[in-house]
């Protein structure tokens, strides 16, 4: 299987801060790959790499087979990459539908509402509230707002940053129940997430971070019952 998105030798600073060290790994076509860590770990700065909102000194992130390494982050939705930030952040303001059109900007209007049906499948709670304004929502329909905007786009890759964050177990249990769905109807994924046992539970391979370094790598399964893992981010031990 091919490589989608490739990242060699990155290095990313705050200022003088060397947040991200000589990162490299791959995510190839089809997978669901995670980020895992403790806060602080260089999780979501990668992303935010890869997304073109901060940029490498070092290295090449290679996208489809193009280096967008120094691309704008204008250009990213274009070339099927979409990003679910931390904290979600919807149009407050704006209802549900209206979020949604905001997600579907690169596409031909004739398109828009066949992409809209779409996520309407995906997110049946979405449908029914597409009229209500997106900040009267609850935390968990928030979130799947967040994750049908970006879909609206049809990414070749979605990368979702933290997307339990803040969510009660019954909401995460369901938004990895749609992560999941979303991969198995063709959607590759790059995830970033604190709750390591879901995250493994779900991905095909996984990379744990530790202070802006990839310290380990592995399929989701073997790292799930890895000793070290359970120890350092599953409480256990």
């Amino acid at each position: 299987m091919a490589d989608l998105l490739s990242l060699e030798n990155i290095n990313v600073y705050y200022g003088n801060i060397h947040a991200i060290k000589n990162v490299s790994f791959h995510v190839q076509e089809g997978e669901i790959v995670t980020l895992i860590g403790a806060n602080g770990a260089g999780k979501s700065t990668t992303l935010a790499t890869i997304a073109g909102l901060m940029r490498s000194r070092t290295g090449s992130i290679v996208f489809g087979g193009e280096n967008i390494s120094r691309l704008p982050a204008s250009q990213m939705i274009r070339r099927g990459l979409s990003l679910v930030p931390e904290g979600r952040r919807i149009f407050q303001q704006m209802s549900v539908e209206e979020n949604l059109d905001m997600g579907a900007f690169t596409l031909d209007r004739s398109e828009v509402a066949a992409h809209e049906e779409r996520v309407y499948s995906l997110f049946p709670r979405l449908k029914e509230r597409r009229r209500q304004v997106a900040g009267t929502l609850s935390g968990g329909e928030q979130q799947m707002l967040a994750m049908g905007r970006a879909m609206m786009s049809a990414p070749r890759l979605l990368m979702l940053d933290e997307p339990s964050m803040g969510l009660a177990p019954i909401l995460v249990e369901q938004i990895f129940g749609i992560i999941r769905e979303l991969h198995e109807s063709g959607v590759t994924i790059l995830l970033v997430e604190q709750n390591a046992q879901a995250a493994l539970s779900v991905a095909n391979r996984a990379y744990v971070m530790e202070t802006g370094r990839v310290v380990m790598e592995g399929p989701g399964e073997e790292l799930l019952h890895s000793e070290k893992v359970r120890q350092a981010y599953l409480g256990e031990g």
